[in-house]
């Protein structure tokens, strides 16, 4: 099999494709033979040493795939061979081959591509754990997404719009009309206007009953600030520890130093919730995470959802992609495919 290696921490050029043995699923587990892998911000954060979950390099990331069934280990259920399948990966995705526990796959709507079937579950149960079961989001919320165009992003937009919240959305202003056009009611431009002061005006000074932060550091402060009573923050990210391609530890120690401490006793006063999110950490919890996966295949199904895939990159341009996300070009999901 073909897999894209992390060989050492640094640029996106660290990753090199290299060849291994077919591995062989065990009891309870599938093997897929892979035709598309979605790249999540993590990857980025393996690479250049700052995603503590990694394996050290040498190493293979990736989340999430879509392929084909073409090897059960015993025990397996639910599955056969030839099965078209989407799954989460924990680790190993940029590969032309995985090996996935049977409680991982999901049989994605035919009527979406392998690109856009990889696009799918980091991204979508990301956003749905943070809007439907972390903030409980309700009709009439108003519901502030931070980096609205990207992977995440472009999911909570329209599912927050699935129940009728208003969503304000905020990324850099050549992005507008994209986030506009997934339903975001109001749009912020992150690099030049003053967010919060933003934010206020359009909620009359209540504030938001729901913030969606990726970015970390003082970015989590502000939207602290900027929650309505009974308002509820969900942080997901540490992406600002990034603005190069390689890391800087002053930088990544400023950003940790910067995020707020969160005090039982002034949540209480001020009716607020904060909530931690990390899917990474979720392999426990399967029958939670198949729940939600069910909704959102019912909505995909039903049209009501569509993946947004910014561009697609063959496994062997994996540094590319890289270079693509690091500059802030995607709106939406970046993907390798391997056919």
């Amino acid at each position: 099999m073909l897999q894209m290696v992390i060989t050492r921490h640094g640029a996106p050029e660290v990753l090199q494709l290299r060849e291994a043995h077919d591995p062989e699923p065990g009891r309870g587990e599938v093997r897929i033979r892979v035709r598309a892998a979605g790249v999540n911000f993590a990857d980025i954060l393996a690479r250049v040493g700052l995603y503590p979950d990694a394996p050290p390099p040498p190493c293979v990331v990736g989340y999430e795939v879509c392929g084909s069934i073409d090897a059960l280990g015993s025990g397996v259920t639910t599955r056969r061979e030839g099965d078209r399948v989407m799954a989460l990966t924990h680790f190993g995705g940029y590969s032309d081959t995985v090996i996935v526990p049977e409680r991982f796959t999901f049989i994605p709507p035919s009527k979406l591509s392998d690109v856009e079937a990889a696009a799918v579950p980091v991204t979508y149960l990301t956003a749905g754990v943070a809007l439907y079961r972390m903030a409980a989001l309700g009709a009439d919320d108003v519901v502030l997404v931070h980096s609205a165009a990207g992977g995440v992003g472009t999911a909570a937009v329209q599912l927050a719009r699935l129940r009728n919240a208003r969503v304000i959305g905020t990324a850099s202003a050549a992005k507008r009309d994209a986030v506009l056009g997934l339903g975001a009611d109001h749009f912020i431009d992150s690099r030049n206007d003053e967010v919060a002061a933003k934010v206020m005006a359009l909620t009359s000074g209540r504030g938001v009953d729901v913030v969606l932060d990726p970015r970390g550091g003082a970015s989590v402060r502000e939207s602290y600030s900027l929650l309505a009573p009974l308002g509820r923050l969900v942080v997901f990210g540490v992406s600002d520890a990034i603005p190069g391609k390689r890391r800087s530890l002053w930088r990544t120690a400023r950003l940790l130093l910067q995020m707020p401490a969160f005090r039982p006793l002034s949540l209480m006063n001020r009716n607020r919730g904060v909530f931690g999110l990390h899917l990474g950490r979720l392999w426990s919890e399967a029958a939670k995470l198949e729940g939600i996966m069910a909704l959102l295949i019912g909505e995909l199904e039903s049209g009501r959802l569509r993946p947004i895939v910014a561009r697609t990159f063959s496994l062997a341009e994996a540094a590319a992609a890289h270079h693509f996300i690091h500059d802030r070009r995607n709106v939406g999901k970046v993907v390798l495919t391997t056919t």
